[in-house]
Formats: C-alpha cells, structure tokens, sequence
C-alpha cells in the first residue's frame, strides 16, 4: 500500500529525481512557462510554490533555502525581488497546469506549467492562445 506516501518516482533514484524537478523548477522561473509532461509538471509545480511561499517571506534563511534548489544568486534575487512580490496577496496556486494533448512519440500527457497572474514577465511576449495549444495538440 502507498499511505502517506507523496510524489512519484518517475524510475529514478532520489539525486535524479530532485536534479530533474529542481531543473524544470529552474528553467520555470528563467522562461516563466515550461512545457513538460503532466505528472512532471504536477511535481515541479509543489517545488515552485514552495518557492514562491519562501519569496514571500523574504528573509536570509528563506533566501538560503532558494539557494539550494536554484543554485544561482541571479535566479534567487528575481524570485525574491520581482516573481514573489506579485503573490503577496495571493494565499497559494500560483502557478497553472493547461493540458496540452499528448506527445507524438509516446503519448505521453503533455502539460504547460506557467505563473498566474504574471504581468511583468510577459511584457512585450505575447500570452499563450487557444489556437497555440490546439496546434500543439496536433503535432
């Protein structure tokens, strides 16, 4: 039985595991969005709220914690000085999984995982349509 058992393995042992979430996690807060499949975007996404939880508290030790999943002082100063800021009001969910059809080779589920209610980190990008996922779906 799995009780109190949390996440997935995706057959990895644990360093390959937490490398490749703590890469899409990475990627996420470089790109503000990441296509991926769905289970991995489910498990990266409880990584990059709790970052973002850390963000909001603003403080050295939550700075340090950033530091060991992001390894990059450039990525911990934009989490904590323009991603976390937008979420101060905000209790949770910041982030939003769209299902995007499956991959061609294995069908496997796709997903996008992005930020909500980003606004300073689409300027001048235009946002993801309908159309886009659909063509995506295609492929």
């Amino acid at each position: 039985m799995r009780h109190r058992i949390e996440g997935k393995k995706f057959g990895k042992i644990k360093s390959a595991r937490q490398a490749m979430l703590n890469n899409l996690v990475i990627s996420l807060i470089t790109h503000n969005r990441i296509k991926t499949t769905l289970a991995r975007a489910k498990e990266s996404r409880r990584i990059a709220e709790r970052l973002i939880t850390y963000g909001k508290k603003n403080t050295v030790h939550a700075r340090r914690l950033a530091y060991k999943i992001l390894k990059d002082r450039s990525l911990v100063k934009k989490l904590f000085d323009e991603i976390a800021p937008e979420y101060i009001d905000r209790n949770g969910g910041y982030t939003r999984i769209v299902k995007m059809g499956f991959r061609k080779g294995d069908a496997a589920p796709r997903a996008l995982l992005e930020f909500v209610e980003s606004t300073g980190s689409y300027k001048g990008k235009e946002k993801i349509k309908a159309s886009d996922i659909a063509k995506d779906k295609r492929t």
